[in-house]
């Protein structure tokens, strides 16, 4: 059985390949793996510097894009955006941190103190 896969090329550019066996595909997801705990990693970093808020992070960690959160917390996409201005953040009231805490399946504590260290 052949399976076809997303690799990348010689140039880091993403092409399709076939593949027979486990080794290819286990390949395939650790290298998945490796860029989304790089997204994360950043979106730590990001809020430990006071450039994001502890929403971007969790959005990552959860493996979760704007669309999907939004439509988790039952908000427009722009406003979640906005909700990831650390500035923004600071000025939402609990009943908005609780959406997002209940999406991200911590408590309101947890998000409000997340710091990123």
């Amino acid at each position: 059985m052949t399976e076809v896969l997303y690799v990348t090329d010689e140039n880091n550019n993403y092409t399709t390949a076939n593949s027979i066996g486990w080794e290819a595909k286990k390949a395939a997801l650790d290298e998945s793996l490796a860029l989304i705990n790089e997204r994360i990693e950043e979106a730590r970093q990001n809020v430990a510097n006071q450039t994001a808020s502890p929403i971007v992070y969790f959005m990552e960690l959860n493996k979760m894009d704007l669309q999907v959160l939004a439509a988790y917390v039952g908000m427009w996409q722009w406003r979640v955006k906005r909700h990831g201005k650390p500035r923004i953040f600071k000025t939402l009231s609990d009943s908005v941190l609780k959406k997002y805490a209940d999406a991200f399946g911590i408590s309101v504590d947890e998000l409000k103190n997340f710091n990123g260290k």
